[in-house]
């Protein structure tokens, strides 16, 4: 198994990647990473940590091709291989690709994975780390380049159907998605689809959503729209904000705070909504099937959004099966019934169609197969 992994800078990729080879180790699948930058800084020592893009372009070409033949070299040996790299970069020289195709056509990955993570977050490691000159809007222009090249690249090498986006987070979960992704081919991936906007205000059925995701996730490969979680929220924080006459935001906590100017933040905002609307509907092609959430509202009225409907509908087009998990006393319209597979009044009763027709594979920390 032989994994090409990118994403922008600021998503700390190679220690999530560590995790990921780490757990897929632990559960009896030896697994390896190679992280391209850090190969290129070990051939040219003298360059100061952040600095190495800053060389010219044809000497940055050399190194890149001289580190990624020892990637090569390695690659026929180890059991599974995380290539750590980046698809494009956007630096001094402006917008350039960050890989050869020789070498990506020698490698042959098996799979071609894109990290994403909120903007918010992107930001503060940057800062972190000493780079502020990246504008907001740089980063979420680059965030969308990295996702187009990445499936680019997937299908020039491996046409389509090796190509996800993933999100990197802080959690462990977000690294058990990786290691299902590389070693559980037989996992459906499930698209989860749910009212989050309009819900906000409603703990006991935020509750509900919340149970849903975690069982879902226990039995599949799970594409979560909600784990960009902050991005939307901050866009009405910086509204807010800046109704009240404030410059900056601060969001976050602990080490995962950070403070962002509102008018820059409100000049992404339809950036933010933009790639909300893309993304999803990518991460529901990359998906077997679609498994929605509609839960009671005070009063009784279905919690069903105009997004979960579209979401639906899509699924429903392209030929992905479609259930649907309906608590409302009142019975679901047409637009429900009429595309969807399945429909369930419960999580449970979801989850027992599932394990019985063969959706399902039991959770375990060992191998499934083989």
């Amino acid at each position: 198994m032989k994994v090409v992994v990118t994403g922008q800078v600021g998503l700390d990729k190679r220690e999530f990647l560590e995790r990921v080879a780490a757990l897929a180790t632990t559960q009896g699948f030896e697994t390896q990473c190679a992280h391209v930058g850090q190969r290129m800084y070990a051939e040219t020592p003298g360059v100061q940590k952040g600095k190495i893009l800053d060389l010219p372009i044809g000497q940055l070409e050399a190194i890149r091709r001289s580190a990624f033949k020892d990637i090569l070299r390695e690659a026929d040996d180890a059991p599974s291989l995380i290539v750590n790299t980046h698809a494009t970069f956007r630096w001094n020289h402006g917008l350039f690709f960050a890989f050869d195709y020789d070498h990506m056509a020698e490698l042959d990955a098996d799979l071609y994975i894109v990290l994403v993570d909120n903007i918010d977050q992107v930001y503060r490691r940057l800062v972190r780390d000493g780079h502020r000159d990246f504008s907001l809007k740089d980063l979420m222009v680059w965030r969308e380049e990295e996702i187009m090249a990445t499936e680019m690249l997937s299908r020039i090498v491996r046409r389509r159907g090796h190509f996800y986006i993933c999100v990197r987070g802080e959690k462990d979960e977000h690294v058990e998605t990786v290691v299902r992704l590389m070693h559980r081919p037989q996992m459906k991936k499930v698209y989860l689809s749910f009212p989050m906007s309009h819900v906000m205000d409603l703990p006991d059925v935020q509750a509900e959503i919340d149970e849903f995701r975690a069982q879902m996730k226990q039995w599949f490969v799970c594409f979560d729209p909600a784990d960009m979680e902050s991005e939307k929220p901050l866009t009405f924080d910086a509204v807010d904000a800046a109704k009240a006459g404030q410059r900056y935001l601060t969001t976050g906590t602990g080490d995962q705070q950070v403070t962002l100017d509102v008018q820059e933040f409100i000049g992404i905002i339809p950036d933010i909504d933009g790639q909300i609307y893309v993304r999803d509907f990518m991460l529901i092609d990359q998906a077997d099937m679609i498994v929605s959430l509609v839960p009671e509202m005070p009063g009784g009225k279905p919690a069903i959004s105009s997004g979960v409907e579209r979401e639906l509908h899509h699924a429903h087009e392209t030929g992905r099966d479609v259930f649907v998990i309906w608590q409302p006393k009142c019975e679901p319209s047409p637009f429900i019934t009429e595309t969807c597979t399945k429909i369930f009044r419960s999580s449970q009763e979801a989850l027992d169609f599932f394990r019985d027709n063969g959706y399902a594979h039991e959770p375990t920390s060992g191998p499934l197969f083989g």
